[in-house]
């Protein structure tokens, strides 16, 4: 019966609110947390990129080894930034119009260098993708800092003349 009550006073819903109130407040993560965190994501994916150049050379598993490693290393590269401003504000700027593209070419090329190396088991078509990769991640990067992508834009444009 006071269930009833409640719910018919509206009580409930304002409970409700405080319930996830307070389950937010309680998983946000403090500043010095969210370092750590993107330090810690950071260095995993630096350590798993280095760890896949490094074993590259080694005979027949090498190059499965280098795409594994390479693409979980920029996967968790990426990641790491979402400890500073949050997943939600990340994905939202990820999918900004200045970054759509990059962002879509650089999944893309995440999906195909597995894709690659494990379904059509062509190394070379993943070497590609892994290149692709590297420019993909390098230009979403850069979409950060100001005025950088149109002063490359137009350096090469100078060079093409």
């Amino acid at each position: 019966m006071d269930k009833l009550k409640s719910v018919l006073s509206g009580e409930e819903a304002r409970n409700d609110r405080t319930v996830l109130e307070s389950v937010n407040k309680a998983s946000t993560l403090s500043w010095a947390t969210r370092i750590k965190g993107f330090i810690a994501c950071f260095v995993v994916g630096g350590a798993c990129t280095i760890l896949g150049v490094c074993v590259l050379f080694l005979p027949k598993i090498g190059i499965t080894l280098f795409i594994v490693f390479y693409t979980f290393g920029n996967i968790c590269a990426l990641g790491s930034t979402m400890f500073l401003m949050g997943p939600v504000k990340q994905l939202k700027r990820m999918c900004d119009k200045t970054r759509a593209l990059a962002t879509t070419i650089m999944i893309t090329c995440l999906v195909l260098t597995l894709c690659a190396a494990f379904w059509w088991k062509n190394f070379g078509l993943a070497l590609l993708f892994c290149i692709l990769q590297v420019l993909s991640f390098a230009w979403y990067s850069l979409s950060y800092i100001p005025c950088v992508r149109e002063a490359i834009w137009k350096l090469l444009s100078m060079f093409m003349k």
